[in-house]
């Protein structure tokens, strides 16, 4: 288990340090003056450079590169050229609110589509299969904004349950921040979890015609607990890989829903900083979910092994 461990966390850093220079050329390479933007179109020259000095973009691009690794790795994102604050302060304002968010759209997909799909498998080729997979096909082909505008409508304009957008701060209190995420969760969680349940009934399906499930079958064993203790762990190793990519999904990938819910979290903040080409805040911001998506493949990594022994032992 440790040369396991071991073997994932080495490739966890060489995946690290491969986007750490694809992030930084792409985002160099990018049109645009920082300093121009900051200062305006009728700036005078002088000041130009010296704005560039004091943000170091007057340095080769090598060594600004090996600066930013080096601070990132003490856990210093640098200073954002429009806020005039450390990027780190800001992340961590902006992740209360993305990785809340996230763990419950996550929590939420998977309690739906895990039952959903240990039933269908259950009765394939069952009229409730076939239309249970056809509402798992129409959430798949929705998008979510637009799933999330219908939600808006129809729970905080006219049902008035729950506030339209905006999130008034964990100080406010604990219901008082989930309620204003049930509505983002559940647009970002539904989609995911018609994939999911997908993922689970083919998965279940595959195991369902193994020759140890017929045996426990033959044996007399309920029909739940031949499902749920026997099928659904071997069934889970797919499973697992998309919930992985989930995660990193609904960590990465909610600048629309943050937009749509005009929640404070990673999404805009990223959206916000290309916009006024602050590229050291999306630099920190891409660079942390990156490590966020490493981190998480090396926790399904370690559920393999938890749910499939052999992967321990094997070389």
């Amino acid at each position: 288990m440790t040369a396991y461990l071991a073997k994932r966390l080495a490739t966890g850093l060489a995946t690290l340090l491969v986007a750490s220079v694809v992030v930084f050329c792409v985002l160099e390479i990018m049109p645009g003056d920082p300093a121009l933007l900051m200062l305006g179109m009728n700036a005078e020259p002088e000041a130009l450079a010296t704005l560039r000095e004091q943000m170091g973009l007057n340095q080769p691009v090598v060594l600004r590169y090996l600066d930013w690794v080096c601070g990132m790795a003490v856990g210093d994102f640098g200073r954002s050229y429009t806020y005039s604050t450390p990027v780190h302060d800001l992340i961590g304002e902006r992740i209360l609110v993305s990785l809340p968010l996230a763990i419950l759209s996550l929590i939420l997909s998977t309690a739906i589509a895990i039952p959903v799909g240990i039933f269908a498998a259950a009765r394939r080729g069952r009229p409730a299969d076939t239309v249970t997979m056809g509402v798992a096909q129409v959430g798949v082909a929705i998008p979510n904004f637009w799933f999330a505008l219908l939600l808006i409508y129809l729970f905080a304009v006219w049902l008035q349950l729950v506030p339209a957008g905006g999130f008034p701060g964990w100080s406010a209190g604990l219901w008082a921040g989930l309620k204003a995420l049930i509505l983002p969760a559940v647009a970002l969680a539904l989609p995911q979890a018609a994939i999911l349940a997908r993922v689970t009934r083919s998965a279940m399906l595959e195991v369902l015609g193994e020759d140890y499930i017929r045996t426990a079958r033959a044996k007399g064993m309920p029909r739940r607990v031949v499902l749920w203790h026997h099928a659904l762990r071997n069934a889970m190793i797919p499973v697992l890989t998309i919930l992985g990519l989930q995660f990193a999904f609904l960590l990465a990938g909610t600048i629309i829903i943050e937009n749509v819910f005009y929640l404070p979290g990673l999404g805009r903040l990223v959206f916000q900083a290309i916009t006024q080409r602050d590229l050291i805040v999306v630099e920190g911001v891409v660079m942390l979910l990156v490590a966020a998506v490493v981190a998480v493949n090396i926790l399904v990594d370690i559920g393999y092994a938890i749910v499939d022994p052999r992967l321990r032992t094997r070389r």
